[in-house]
């Protein structure tokens, strides 16, 4: 990093030229029509490969001079030794003078990471130990209540990536899971998912995972305290105490032990956290204690390896078959110079549903960013708007926008080739996968070429938009990247999720921003404190006029 930081001004000069390049490149009518006319041999040109997942991002509007100079970008931005420092625990969090580790905690047991004076891994593999021995306690049946019954659910209280990860991660592989153990999620600050939760659990049987780095977020306090409390209401008739029910009944995952003490979790329950674990980054710690419990240890194991696969694949391929690389590249191509300011994450697969959920909160708290590195005030674009659904139901709700709408909207179509092999209903089943997949395919074809895709396929007998029938043009050119796994596994999985952290760290490294941190989130909560001592209190508030209003409207109802 001294390096980068030595030539700051040689790297902004050659990040000026190229930068310059591709706004000259960007401001050119790019139509992806012609580039596929013109180019027999596109597709083959534009695709990558890494292990399980193919990529093909033919249908973006690049060409070869596009992609040479973003390449080139890259190169003059240092990001082989951004890629390095990273992965060797330097401190690319300068904000917060930390290393961001979330490789490591993918790294096999014979591996060497020495940072300061912390072995790594070591520490990250003794963590993991705990993880297995709890989690194979609660799998087993072991694990008992306040009441001598064996466990039969598990509640994860989180909130942002302590939630979106283990809850994205544990639906994706539900079909793996070898346990009747029952694995939930509540991260809602204003209790409605934990009450409606609570209405069928059975507390006797019921443990809860409260997982906040801090030991401190105010969302998971409230929900674990409402949880306590449900508990003790049972405890109390059955003559459990306290104690036994705090013991029995929670464990917590935390950087904070002095704080996950003091809130009662005993200390064999306490799974360690580092400050180099980025909320974001971590269902690969203990944080993935509730994947662990509903697929087993040793698939949770296969999650990390498919990870470390995707690490190892960033840190060595050459950039023009690098798919992080490609990916960010194209990524701040689209939102930077060619102003598409908004994408779409669409799988085509009911497993992936909160893919696009995880993948906002990766994105957009890491890059939405408006300074640099060093201070500096950013003139340029950087993290488009991003949302998703699964694809069959997007293509019901706002795909009417990406086809005719006034914004232009990248996409990126994820769909796993493989599936049902093993059913029953193997036939009925499969030509459902193939439907599915079909649409795939065409929802980006259409979007790539518009009306022509249909005339095309249709030949002579389609008919061209007539005046009268505008409102059934597409106009087309939305660009696209399309990822296919050959099979949803655990290590594919894996290997897709840390796809896309390597590509959130690929843009920051071109934008200069760091997205490691999350400052942006903070004065909401501090506000929030005011906030709420205000509307404990009955003299008047002396916020903004709108604020001071709405408490006193509050107020007035809650008499």
């Amino acid at each position: 990093m001294d390096k980068i930081k030595d030539d700051k001004k040689y790297h902004s000069a050659r990040r000026s030229k190229y930068w310059e390049q591709l706004q000259m490149l960007a401001a050119q009518p790019w139509s992806l029509a012609n580039l596929f006319a013109q180019d027999d041999s596109r597709a083959t040109r534009f695709s990558a490969q890494a292990g399980a997942l193919y990529m093909d991002y033919s249908k973006q509007c690049i060409d070869e001079r596009v992609m040479d100079a973003l390449l080139r970008l890259a190169d003059s931005c240092e990001l082989s030794a951004r890629i390095d420092a990273l992965m060797q625990g330097a401190m690319v969090n300068n904000s917060e003078e930390r290393a961001a580790l979330h490789t490591a905690l993918r790294l096999p047991e014979n591996a060497e990471l020495q940072v300061g004076k912390q072995d790594v891994v070591a520490d990250v593999h003794h963590s993991l130990a705990q993880v297995a021995r709890l989690s194979e306690r609660v799998r087993s049946g072991t694990w008992r209540g306040f009441s001598g019954k064996a466990i039969t659910d598990v509640v994860n209280i989180g909130v942002g990536g302590s939630d979106l990860g283990p809850l994205m991660a544990t639906a994706a592989l539900d079909e793996w899971a070898d346990t009747e153990i029952g694995v939930h999620f509540v991260s809602n600050m204003d209790g409605t998912q934990l009450d409606n939760l609570l209405k069928h659990l059975n507390p006797e049987t019921t443990l809860f995972i409260i997982s906040s780095k801090s030991f401190g977020t105010v969302d998971t306090l409230s929900n674990a305290k409402t949880a306590l409390s449900w508990l003790l209401a049972t405890a109390t008739l059955r003559a459990g105490t306290e104690d036994s029910v705090l013991r029995r009944h929670f464990i917590g995952i935390s950087a904070n032990s002095e704080k996950m003490s003091a809130w009662g979790i005993h200390p064999e329950h306490q799974l360690e956290l580092w400050e180099w674990v980025g909320g974001r980054f971590s269902l690969w710690s203990a944080i993935g204690l509730a994947i662990a419990i509903r697929v087993g240890m040793n698939r949770f194991r296969e999650l990390l390896s498919g990870a470390h696969s995707m690490d190892e694949h960033f840190a060595q391929a050459h950039f023009t078959d690098n798919l992080p690389v490609l990916l960010g590249l194209l990524a701040v191509w689209n939102s930077t110079f060619l102003r598409v300011n908004a994408h779409t994450v669409l799988p085509y697969d009911g497993r992936l549903g909160y893919l696009p959920s995880y993948l906002t909160q990766l994105e957009m708290e890491s890059n939405g960013k408006s300074v640099t590195q060093h201070g500096d005030h950013i003139d340029y674009d950087t993290c488009p708007i991003l949302w998703g659904e699964i694809g069959s139901n997007a293509q019901h709700a706002f795909y009417q926008l990406l086809h005719q709408g006034t914004q232009q909207v990248s996409c990126d179509f994820i769909a796993c080739v493989r599936r049902y092999s093993g059913e029953v209903q193997n036939a009925s089943l499969q030509q459902q996968h193939e439907l599915s997949l079909a649409n795939c395919l065409a929802q980006s074809r259409v979007l790539a070429f518009g009306n022509a895709a249909v005339t095309e396929a249709s030949n002579s007998d389609a008919k061209t938009v007539s005046s009268a029938d505008k409102y059934k043009y597409y106009r087309g050119n939305q660009p696209s990247t399309t990822l296919l796994i050959d099979e949803l596994t655990p290590h594919s999985l894996g290997a897709l999720v840390a796809l896309y952290e390597h590509k959130v760290y690929v843009m920051a490294s071109i934008w200069d921003i760091n997205p490691f941190d999350q400052w942006g989130v903070e004065m909401g909560k501090q506000m929030a404190e005011s906030v709420h001592d205000a509307m404990q209190q009955e003299t008047h508030s002396q916020f903004d006029t709108s604020t001071d209003q709405l408490l006193q409207h509050i107020k007035k109802l809650s008499q």
